[in-house]
């Protein structure tokens, strides 16, 4: 088990976390955003401090690394190398669609087996940013921006219950009218829920080059540019 500290900084929400033996240790959070810029660096702070006066070394950073708010993934990413640079800690990527089914599964808000979770974030209109995990958190169909529409998702709607949850969930219910389809309401990616999928990313040696790595809406852009030019 490592000290990990956790940023969510990937819609309009900022949350700053700590995690110590995979105990929750330290938890700030900001709902009145979007102002990341503002108060991301006043919960670092808060939090390497606490670190500091509890004589706990940090052994990684987990920070969302999207879909999300371009401005707020920038900053996050950031924030993030900045600390692993300056205390030489571990680079921990958490992708945003895996962590808000953190809390529908620590929750136990599902309750059956072969139900599917399909985390969702909004990308304005009728469009969102969505993955599909089965309970194990394995995934059955990759992140897609999708176009929705009442036939969108009905591959996994016709096998069984699928879960749809995250800010872009609730206009999906005004088309998707399956009986399989359920909406879970008040559902965010917030740092306090990062360390299990951190925790099981030490675990697996899942780190990120803290030079290279870019978060989720820059990735592919990226990945065709020589490295001399970054």
């Amino acid at each position: 088990m490592s000290c990990i500290l956790n940023i969510d900084t990937s819609t309009d929400v900022c949350s700053v976390a700590v995690s110590n033996e995979a105990e929750l240790i330290f938890n700030k959070e900001d709902h009145t955003g979007p102002n990341h810029a503002e108060r991301l660096g006043t919960f670092v702070d808060e939090a390497l401090s606490f670190i500091d006066n509890h004589a706990i070394p940090l052994d990684a950073v987990a920070v969302s690394c999207g879909p999300g708010s371009y401005t707020g993934l920038r900053i996050g990413t950031s924030m993030a190398k900045g600390i692993c640079y300056g205390r030489d800690a571990k680079l921990i990527a958490v992708p945003t669609l895996e962590l808000l089914c953190v809390p529908v599964l620590l929750q136990e808000m599902v309750d059956s087996n072969d139900a599917l979770l399909c985390p969702m974030l909004d990308a304005r209109r009728m469009e969102v940013y969505a993955q599909v995990f089965d309970r194990s958190l394995k995934e059955q169909r990759p992140i897609h921006a999708d176009v929705v529409t009442e036939d969108t998702y009905r591959e996994f709607l016709d096998q069984g219950p699928v879960y749809f949850f995250g800010n872009g969930a609730a206009k999906c219910m005004t088309v998707i009218h399956h009986p399989n389809a359920h909406l879970i309401e008040g559902i965010q990616p917030l740092a306090k829920n990062m360390f299990p999928l951190a925790e099981k990313r030490i675990a697996e040696e899942r780190f990120e080059d803290v030079a290279y790595f870019v978060p989720f809406y820059l990735k592919d852009f990226v990945a065709k540019l020589p490295k001399n030019l970054l």
